[in-house]
């Protein structure tokens, strides 16, 4: 069975950056079908970002855009988060997974059947 496999959390303070990666265990899905997610304590797990189907553009929530970037390296079934100017708002578990529905909207985790195991980001003020 496929497993996601997340790295690169970890503690920042107020405006650092981070990077994310998430990488498939095999090649059984395309990369452009990864997305991130992110459930901070006492919420809802909730969309981070994601790749558009065709590859060429990419979705962010409102609160990351024009802060975190989406890429990709399909030849090792990775995909990145790179993360800048965090507030401490960011801190997080956040999560990579894959759609394996699309009757789903790609911002649901209805659409997402695969998930990592979720990796921690804390940003302190």
């Amino acid at each position: 069975q496929v497993q996601l496999v997340e790295s690169g959390g970890g503690l920042v303070q107020t405006g650092g950056s981070l990077r994310l990666s998430c990488t498939a265990s095999a090649p059984t899905y395309s990369v452009l079908r990864m997305a991130w997610f992110r459930q901070a304590p006492g919420k809802e797990r909730e969309f981070v970002a994601a790749f558009g189907r065709s590859g060429d553009m990419t979705d962010y929530a409102v609160d990351v855009a024009g802060r975190f970037t989406l890429s990709r390296d399909s030849a090792k079934s990775t995909c990145y988060l790179q993360m800048n100017d965090l507030a401490p708002e960011d801190t997080a578990v956040y999560y990579c997974a894959v759609r394996t529905s699309d009757s789903e909207i790609y911002s649901s985790t209805r659409a997402y059947g695969l998930w990592g195991q979720g990796t921690q980001v804390t940003v302190s003020s």
